[in-house]
């Protein structure tokens, strides 16, 4: 069929590529940050019965405002970090990104500014664009950790509504201490601002690190958004949600998502899970243990690496990213490209992917070495 129609797309996103990693079946997959572990078979069963629950009264809207669930949630952090959130001041969405887009939706928008520290997450630009924030970029320092006087004197300067903050960071792995995140969370408030800290990898860091959510009794303006897609193994029902230090910001939240923004099913199988948090987490442990012995052999292998309190470490430095990735992926495992220049990113994947990993790592070294 043709056509002289051109479709009247917003003049900022014509040639815009939408946002997206390989997908390739058939490849060892270490390149979107994944729990590599599928869900046990009592925890499917659980799911199963949940969604027979409440398929029967699929005629009917969901809960709106996802009470049980949010109070599900509230009960996990404080189980996990010990800190106590009253359920009215959660929220939670279709994964982190719809969570963190209500974020700039609620207090972004034409004339606001936002804040953010690359190289970070990728989607953080596209919340602005979509909600037409202006967004100012901190370059990190050198070691990927963040100029703490610089960023205190951006947000003094600038005034933005919103800081994002990744800790652990994506994709360097590198995270931000409580006292420097209360230090940000401070001149923030000082101008009238919101402190968002990206805690989507929380779970995986090193034991005794704090979390955020230890801001929110001293710090109103403080929003610490959280997935069940990673430690959870999740990443398929879309979960993500977000703890707040004041109820004003999930009421807020609340005015800006669609109707009925999350189904039945998935609040179902959402409150099913947490209820296995446990059991879904058991491999956490391993995870971490599995992320620093691939640090170690990176390292031993002449690596540099960023310290990680992730699920994945970021490695280089490559004169040739683009052609080491793909001599890998020619062998079968799949990492990402993902900045800054002369690094790749892997994701920890089980002990046996790992290991393929490492040796494919060495061929490939092996291969490029021969040929120099």
């Amino acid at each position: 069929m043709t056509s002289d129609f051109i479709p009247p797309v917003r003049q900022d996103l014509v040639g815009v590529a939408p946002y997206g990693a390989p997908q390739d079946e058939g490849l060892v997959c270490l390149n979107v940050n994944e729990n590599p572990f599928p869900l046990p078979s009592e925890v499917v069963d659980a799911l199963a019965d949940a969604t027979r629950r409440v398929a029967r009264d699929l005629n009917r809207y969901p809960d709106r405002d996802a009470i049980a669930l949010r109070t599900r949630l509230a009960g996990y952090l404080a189980t996990e970090s010990g800190v106590l959130v009253d359920p009215t001041c959660m929220w939670a969405a279709n994964g982190s990104n719809e969570v963190m887009h209500h974020i700039l939706l609620a207090f972004g928008g034409p004339g606001r500014t936002a804040v953010t520290f690359p190289p970070s997450y990728s989607m953080y630009p596209e919340y602005a664009r979509d909600t037409f924030t202006r967004l100012i970029s901190v370059p990190r320092a050198p070691d990927f950790r963040i100029d703490l006087p610089r960023a205190e004197h951006e947000i003094a300067d600038r005034r933005p509504v919103v800081t994002l903050v990744a800790s652990p960071n994506n994709p360097t792995g590198t995270g931000i201490s409580l006292d420097d995140l209360a230090s940000l969370a401070r001149v923030s408030r000082g101008v009238s601002g919101i402190l968002v800290v990206d805690e989507a990898y929380a779970e995986f860091r090193h034991r005794g690190v704090p979390s955020a959510l230890e801001l929110l009794g001293d710090f109103p303006n403080v929003i610490v958004t959280r997935t069940m897609s990673k430690a959870f193994g999740f990443a398929g029902a879309r979960l993500g949600y977000a703890a707040a230090g004041h109820p004003g910001i999930a009421e807020a939240l609340r005015v800006v998502r669609l109707p009925y923004h999350l189904s039945a099913i998935t609040q179902a199988v959402a409150c099913a899970a947490l209820d296995h948090a446990s059991v879904l987490q058991a491999q956490v442990d391993l995870i971490r243990s599995e992320r620093d012995r691939l640090d170690t052999a990176l390292r031993t292998a002449g690596y540099d690496v960023a310290p990680s309190e992730a699920n994945f470490l970021m490695f280089g430095r490559f004169a040739d990213t683009v052609g080491v990735w793909q001599s890998i992926r020619d062998r079968g495992i799949l990492i990402r490209q993902v900045g800054p220049e002369g690094w790749l990113r892997v994701s920890v994947g089980t002990p046996d992917e790992n290991d393929r990993f490492l040796s494919t790592l060495h061929e490939v070294d092996e291969t490029r070495r021969e040929r120099s």
